[in-house]
């Protein structure tokens, strides 16, 4: 088993060329890519009909998907009616990729509400076994909840975090966005000594097993020095934007894991995703 890359949502060049998302997976595979993350941050508005027939397609293609659930959702909130719209729009996100045959879908994990970190966290482990057991009562127990690191110093989520709330259920994978993580950390969390120390601490909390399958977005990140995440960049653009992708590629080549990678640069994930693959298999196949 080794590392699968793709993008997510259509880069540019895609939209440039073809109308409707059921073509992105042929169009991906043709690339050389081998996964494809559907966008859902603005809501779940595409329907079964669409859904089917991109699974289809994605199969066909042999191209495995998952799917982005809405930006929206705050884990952390303490309100019960947001608590029982997240639940909506988990299930809502759920069923899509049900129809599509994505077996994983990423959530965010929400805002701190000015409370401390603790308290935060606290609420959305409650929030998120709420969410599990809502997803078991409708059937989609089999969908793998992906919480997501996230790149906002006043957000919840940064890498211990999410391993908290993954220790919840054995089918919670976390969703790292080392941009996320080399944002929040002002540039820090970049370089081969990082990644390793972030690699060894999800083998740590969630054991190797899990920890080989991790979910991940990838791209380069604008900060700022007190708010964190500012924008995402693309690979091409000039402004010493991190993180580091190479050094991140050594260590996962060289631990033999197989995580999922998408691709998030700014209308350029395709093309950024087959660089951060072939960059791997060089690493890869030195360790071979």
């Amino acid at each position: 088993m080794s590392a699968i890359f793709g993008p997510a949502g259509n880069s540019d060049s895609f939209s440039q060329t073809h109308k409707s998302s059921l073509d992105a997976p042929r169009w991906i595979a043709g690339r050389g890519l081998d996964c494809y993350e559907y966008q859902c941050g603005k809501g779940v508005h595409v329907g079964e009909e669409t859904c089917r027939k991109l699974g289809e397609k994605a199969r066909e293609a042999g191209i495995s998907l998952s799917l982005h659930a809405p930006y929206f959702i705050n884990l952390a909130n303490p309100d019960r009616e947001a608590l029982g719209r997240t639940i909506g729009y988990v299930l809502a996100a759920c069923r899509a990729a049900d129809w599509m045959g994505a077996g994983r879908v990423v959530i965010h994990s929400g805002a701190l509400m000015k409370r401390t970190r603790g308290e935060a966290l606290e609420t959305a482990r409650s929030s998120l076994q709420e969410v599990l057991a809502a997803c078991d009562g409708a059937g989609f127990g089999h969908i793998v909840l992906c919480p997501e690191t996230m790149g906002k110093i006043n957000q919840l989520g940064d890498l211990d975090e999410v391993l908290s709330l993954c220790t919840l259920d054995e089918r919670l994978l976390p969703c790292i966005d080392f941009g996320h993580l080399y944002a929040r950390s002002l540039g820090a969390d970049d370089g081969r000594e990082a990644f390793s120390r972030m690699l060894d601490r999800v083998e740590e909390v969630l054991g190797t097993q899990r920890a080989a399958r991790f979910h991940s977005h990838f791209s380069h990140i604008e900060f700022t020095p007190k708010g964190g995440e500012k924008c995402h960049r693309t690979f091409a653009d000039d402004g010493g934007y991190g993180p580091d992708w190479a050094p991140l590629a050594a260590e996962v080549a060289r631990r033999g894991w197989s995580p999922t990678f998408i691709c998030e640069s700014a209308g350029t994930q395709a093309e950024d995703a087959l660089m951060m693959k072939e960059i791997y298999e060089k690493y890869l196949g030195s360790w071979e």
